[in-house]
C-alpha cells in the first residue's frame, strides 16, 4: 500500500543507531495495518499478552508480571537505544552526554521509587536490617575487578548483556556469540569463585547507605552525586554538531525515530520500582547464570560447594529445577518484544556474521559473564538496581565498569585492535 491509498503512512526508517546516516537513502516503512512486519509485531505482542493472562489465571502472578515487565523493558531498550556501552561511547567519542543523562534520569526516578517502597516496608532504615531482596552486595576488590572485566567485555563485544539481548531481536551478528561467551564466562566465574570468595568477599562489608545516612540523607547524597555527574557531562563541549532528526509526526516519533534518552530513562526507573515492588529487582543475568551453573555442574567442572554464593544479594545463579523462572520469563519477553519493536521500525536487519563478529562476541562475552558472576550482576542488576536500592556496591561497580570501558577503548584503538565506529 502507498499513501495514495489513504490507509497507510510511509515513514523513513532510521539507521541502526537511531539516526540517519548522511547521504543514506533509507528504506520506506509503511505503518499500514496490512504491512507484514506490523502484522508480525502485533501477533508477537498479542501472544505475550495472552501468555501473561494465562499465567495470571493459573495463579503464577510472578511469571505473569515478569512477562509484562520484560515486554515493556524490551520495547523501551529498543526504542530508546538504552545501551550502557553506546551511551558512554557517545560521550567518550563525541562528548554527546544525552545517553548518559538518560541513565541519570533512570537512576533518579528509581532512587525515589525505591525509597518510597523501602519506607513502607522498613520505616527505620537504621535498625541494622536490610530491605528484602534488594541488590545490596559486598564491597571488595573483587567487585572492582568484576566491573573492570565487565566494562572491557562491553567495549570488545560492543554492548552489555541487556543490549545484546534486545539486539538479538534486531538480527545482530555479534549478539548470539556474545551471549554464548557470557554463558561460558559464567561457568568460568563459578570455577574461580571459591578462592575469590574466601580471600576477599567473605569478610567484605555490605554497605547500605540509608543505614548510615537515613532515607533522606541517602537520597540527598545520591541526588547530589547525580547532579555533579550531570554538570560534568554537560560542561564538556561536544565534538560534533550532530543531532537527532526532529519529527512532528506522532507515529514516526513513537514507532520509527529513536526516543529521547531521558524518556527511556524515566520509564526504566519507574519500571525498576514496579518490578522490585511486585516481583524482584531488575536484572537480566540470573537465568543465564542458573543454566550455566547447571551445565557446569553436570559436566563435573565445578567444586562440590560454592562457598557463600547462595546467601548473597544480587543476580544470584541459584540452581533450580523449574522450566522457567521469573527472570527467565522476563528475558524471553524482552527478546520477543524488542523483536516486535524492531520489526515495526524497520530495524530488523539480520546479517551473516563475519570472523570479527564471532571473535569479538565470544571474547567480550566471556569477560561479561565472568564480571557479571563475580560482581553478582551486570549493569542492570548491580549498577542500576543496586544504585536505586542505595547500595554502595552499585556505585563502585558502575565506576569500575566505565573505567574498564575507557581503558579498553583507549588500548584497543591505540593498538588498532578496536576500530572506532
Amino acid at each position: 500500500m502507498t499513501p495514495a491509498d489513504g490507509n497507510a503512512r510511509t515513514l523513513r526508517a532510521p539507521s541502526q543507531n537511531g539516526s540517519q546516516t548522511p547521504g543514506e537513502s533509507p528504506a520506506s516503512v509503511s505503518l499500514s495495518p496490512e504491512q507484514p512486519a506490523v502484522l508480525a509485531a502485533l501477533a508477537i505482542v498479542l501472544v505475550l499478552g495472552a501468555v501473561a493472562f494465562v499465567l495470571h489465571v493459573q495463579g503464577h502472578a510472578a511469571l505473569s508480571l515478569s512477562v509484562v515487565f520484560g515486554s515493556v523493558f524490551g520495547i523501551v531498550l529498543q526504542r530508546s537505544r538504552f545501551c550502557f556501552f553506546c551511551m558512554f561511547r557517545d560521550w567518550y567519542d563525541e562528548r554527546d552526554p544525552r545517553g548518559l543523562l538518560g541513565l541519570l534520569v533512570a537512576l533518579a526516578v528509581g532512587i525515589l521509587g525505591y525509597t518510597v517502597v523501602f519506607g513502607a516496608w522498613l520505616p527505620d532504615a537504621m535498625t541494622g536490617r536490610l530491605p528484602p531482596d534488594a541488590f545490596i552486595g559486598p564491597v571488595s576488590v573483587a567487585l572492582v575487578a568484576a566491573g573492570l572485566a565487565f566494562g572491557a567485555g562491553m567495549a570488545i563485544s560492543g554492548s552489555c548483556v541487556s543490549a545484546h539481548l534486545y539486539r538479538l531481536g534486531e538480527g545482530s551478528p555479534t549478539a548470539p556469540f556474545a551471549l554464548i561467551g557470557t554463558f561460558a564466562g559464567f561457568a568460568l566465574g563459578f570455577y574461580t569463585w571459591n578462592p575469590i570468595y574466601l580471600s576477599v568477599v567473605a569478610d567484605a562489608p555490605v554497605v547500605w547507605l540509608p543505614r548510615w545516612l537515613g532515607y533522606a540523607g541517602a537520597t540527598l547524597a545520591a541526588f547530589a552525586a547525580l547532579i555533579l555527574i550531570a554538570y560534568a557531562l554537560t560542561r564538556t563541549p561536544r565534538k560534533t554538531g550532530k543531532s537527532e532528526p526532529a519529527s512532528s509526526d506522532f507515529l514516526a516519533s513513537l514507532f520509527i525515530h529513536r526516543w529521547p534518552a531521558w524518556i527511556g530513562g524515566a520509564i526504566i526507573g519507574a519500571l525498576g520500582t514496579a518490578s522490585y515492588f511486585r516481583v524482584a529487582p531488575l536484572g537480566v543475568t540470573a537465568e543465564i547464570g542458573s543454566r550455566a551453573r547447571q551445565a557446569a555442574t553436570a559436566a563435573g567442572i565445578l567444586p562440590d560447594r560454592l562457598e557463600g554464593l547462595d546467601t548473597l544479594r544480587g543476580c544470584i545463579a541459584v540452581a533450580r529445577d523449574a522450566l522457567l523462572s521469573p527472570n527467565g520469563a522476563f528475558v524471553v519477553a524482552l527478546i520477543a518484544a524488542s523483536f516486535a519493536a524492531a520489526l515495526v521500525a524497520g530495524q530488523f536487519r539480520p546479517s551473516r556474521p563475519r570472523a570479527g563478529h564471532i571473535f569479538r562476541g565470544l571474547i567480550g562475552g566471556v569477560l561479561l559473564g565472568w564480571g557479571a558472576m563475580t560482581g553478582l550482576g551486570c549493569t542492570v542488576g548491580t549498577l542500576l538496581s543496586g544504585i536505586m536500592a542505595g547500595a554502595l556496591s552499585g556505585w563502585i561497580f558502575g565506576a569500575a565498569v566505565f573505567a574498564g570501558i575507557s581503558a579498553t577503548l583507549w588500548a584497543g584503538r591505540y593498538s588498532g585492535l578496536l576500530a572506532r565506529t
